[in-house]
This record gives C-alpha cells, structure tokens and sequence, in this order.
C-alpha cells in the first residue's frame, strides 16, 4: 500500500505519516521545502517522541521523499499508483495542492481503485475545500472525479516547536485523534486503525474545534495579555486558566445541546484538554498559537462560531466574548495579521469592524457584545497612543 502526503513538516512527519506508516503504508512525503525533502531522501528513519503520561519513541522508516516543485511528472506518477493521499499543509495551501491531486486522477488507469483522498487540516470539512479545487482543476474534464473517493477528517495532535537542533525527529504530545467519515468509501474503507472511522463526523469536528482549538486560543490570547512566554506558563497563571475554563464551560453547553454530546463525556473530554494544555514538555509559546487573529475571529472559526451559536439559543457568551476582548489586544509585530489587526481597529469604527471581520450583522444578538469589547480596545488603544 503506498500513500502520499502532502507537506513534509513536523505534523506531517509527526502525525499523518507517523499513523500511515504504523498502519503499513509505504509513505511519500511531498513538500516544497527542498532543504527539508533533500533532507528526508537522505535520511533511513526519523523518531517520534511523544511527550506525556504515556510517553513513548516510534521509528518511522521505509518512506520517501519527493520535490513537488521540481518533480512534478515523478509526483502525478505516484499519485497514479497511489492508494492514498492525504495532506497536512494549511487550509490555505490546498488550491496548490490540487492541480497535481487532478492530474494524478487523470494519469490514473481505467478501472484503478479510486484514490482515497483525506485532508487533515485545521478546518472544518477541507476536504470539501480540497475536492473542489481538484475539480475546478480538472476543467472539462470533472469526470476524473470519479477516480477518486474524498472523505472528511477531524484531527487533533498537539505538535510543539522543535528544537532547533533536532533534525527530522519530531516531539509531539502522547493524544491524538484521527477521526474519518466513513461514508464515502462504502465497502473500501482504508486500514488505518489507529484512526476512528464515524458515520457523522459533525459532532467530532465542533468537538475538537470549540474544545481544543477554542482552549488553545484562549489560552494563547488571555495568557499574551498577561505576559506570559510559553502555553504552559499561561495555564499555570490561575486567572488565566480560569478564563480557559470559562470558555470551555460555554462550548461545553453548546456541543451537549446541539450533538447530543453526553454531558459527563464532553466533561471528561474538557478536563482532559486542560491537562493537555498545562504539560510543560509542549513548550508551545503564546505568539505562535495566537498568530493570525483575524482569522480566528472570523465567522466560522473557534470564537464568533460558538459564541454566535451560543447567543442564538439564548445561553451565556460572556466568556468567549472576554476572549475575543484578549484577542483584540494581541500585538506581534511579526505577525502580519496582528498588524493588520491593528490597523483595522485604527481606521474602521467598531460597527465596521465587527461587519468585517466576525461576518455577523447588526441584528445578531452576539453583536453589541462585540461591538463593546471592541470599543473598549480602541479606546484603551488610543489612549497608549496619546500617552
């Protein structure tokens, strides 16, 4: 069995590939980074060191390693071959992983298994995101489409930053959940079987947004705002990981009246991301978890999502809306977005910005909240500014 991966980094070695390969498959790891593919082609094996409660090392061998942006004929030859692929690059990059995935589905002989194609990507349903950018790829000819079975994913693996001197060995938390809608594949689901296959993948993606990236977020975001350098550092600041708790009491309510979520269950799921957040071995830092705030304050992501849901039924926001307040004073020069967050909050007033960057109008029964958290920053702005 051989799969393709897309985006060779430390998830996709430290995960994806880690899973693919425990579950036999011969792994090509496909990545524009020619320093970090030279590096792989080179290389027998990498480890993996999951860091926790049950830590434990896994060798990954027998893999290869392929130039995207180099070889693109040797890439739509193994994706004709393949029997899976699978990415781990960001939602974002998808479109240019999809003229190969198109054009491997073309190269593909009659009568082939189809390829089985999962993205497993922080996003909800990008899989769908992906399939249609194959298909707009493919043109006239869509029905190469059929060549192929996309089936959403839901993942879920802390992966830190690595040491600098580490090489390909990658150090990861010792959770994971790899959860994959079943449906699409009828009679041929793949053999991963440290991954879960579900008739409803719904429930399993909100569950893991709303809990673990809400969580990580909030976390990132209120822990900036008091100083803290790491994630851990953050979580054992008491006001701090009060604040995580009261975010993930509100998703929590959310997620048991919309999914049917057992209380008890989604409560044991709560704690046990608390614990994740706390381990000292993830030495995660507060800047790179709270990176790109505008996209996480947009509609559908881990704040506004819930909170906007939440507000609908009439039940308590005023945790993630402290949140979203937390977020609005992330402040990283390096980040472009958190430039172009300030910006924003420079030049449009608080009814504009709430319309432009969370896509709630103002009928919404989130938005004075809103409107609110972001007026009082624009005001605590300004007056830094006149100091």
């Amino acid at each position: 069995m051989k799969a393709v991966h897309f985006g060779a980094g430390n998830i996709g070695r430290g995960f994806v590939g880690l899973i693919l390969h425990n579950a036999g498959y011969e792994v090509l790891f496909s990545d524009v980074n020619a320093e970090l593919i030279a590096e792989l082609a080179a290389a027998d094996e990498y480890r993996v060191r999951e860091v926790g409660p049950d830590a434990r090392e896994w060798t990954v061998d027998g893999f290869r390693a392929i130039n995207s942006a180099e070889d693109s004929d040797g890439l739509v030859a193994e994706l004709a071959s393949a029997d899976v692929a699978t990415t781990a690059v960001g939602p974002t990059v998808l479109r240019f992983v999809a003229p190969s995935i198109a054009a491997g589905l073309l190269a593909r002989p009659v009568g082939a298994a189809p390829l089985q194609v999962m993205a497993c990507e922080n996003a909800i349903n990008a899989t769908d995101l992906l399939r249609a950018e194959v298909e707009k790829a493919l043109g006239d000819r869509v029905d190469a489409l059929g060549r192929a079975v996309f089936a959403n994913t839901a993942v879920d693996r802390i992966v830190p930053n690595q040491d600098p001197g580490q090489g390909l060995d990658v150090t990861v938390e010792d959770f994971f959940e790899w959860v994959i809608d079943r449906t699409p594949f009828g009679d041929a689901v793949p053999v991963i079987p440290e991954a879960t296959f579900v008739d409803d993948l719904a429930p399993y993606i909100e569950r893991k947004l709303f809990t673990v990236n809400t969580g990580h977020a909030t976390l990132a975001y209120h822990g900036f705002a008091a100083g803290a350098e790491s994630q851990s550092d953050a979580m054992a600041m008491p006001d701090v990981a009060g604040e995580v708790r009261a975010v993930l009491d509100e998703t929590k309510r959310l997620l048991v009246a919309k999914h049917g979520l057992g209380e008890e269950e989604q409560q044991r799921y709560l704690e046990k991301n608390l614990k994740r957040f706390a381990n000292p071995d993830l030495a995660d830092t507060v800047a790179r978890v709270g990176r790109q705030p505008l996209r996480k304050l947009s509609r559908h992501e881990r704040f506004i999502g819930p909170a906007a849901e939440l507000a609908e039924r009439g039940l308590p926001t005023d945790a993630l809306v402290r949140a979203v307040t937390a977020a609005l004073k992330f402040d990283v020069p390096e980040d472009p977005q958190s430039v172009e967050l300030g910006e924003k909050l420079a030049s449009l007033s608080a009814e504009d910005f709430v319309r432009e960057v969370t896509g709630l109008d103002d009928a919404h029964p989130l938005t004075s909240a809103l409107v609110a958290a972001v007026t009082g920053e624009q005001s605590r702005r300004n007056g830094l500014a006149g100091a």
